[in-house]
C-alpha cells in the first residue's frame, strides 16, 4: 500500500471521526446538569478519548504527507 492510499483512508476516517465526536458531544450535552449527571461523566471521557484520538489522526496524517 502507498503512503497517498493510506492518507486517503485516514483522512475519510478522521472525518468519520468528526461526525461521531459531534454526535457524542450533542448526547453528553443533553444529559450535564441533569438527575443522569453520571452518564454524562461516562460520556465526557468518551468524548476525552476521541477527542485525543482524533489528535494522534492527525499527526499520522501530518507524517503522511510528508512522505507524499
Amino acid at each position: 500500500m502507498s503512503s497517498s492510499s493510506d492518507h486517503a483512508e485516514l483522512s475519510a476516517l478522521r472525518s468519520v471521526l468528526d461526525d461521531l465526536l459531534s454526535r457524542v458531544v450533542i448526547i453528553g450535552d443533553r444529559y450535564r446538569g441533569s438527575d443522569d449527571s453520571a452518564v454524562a461523566v461516562d460520556i465526557d471521557s468518551a468524548e476525552r478519548t476521541l477527542t485525543a484520538t482524533r489528535r494522534a489522526m492527525d499527526r499520522a496524517l501530518d507524517g503522511l504527507e510528508k512522505m507524499l
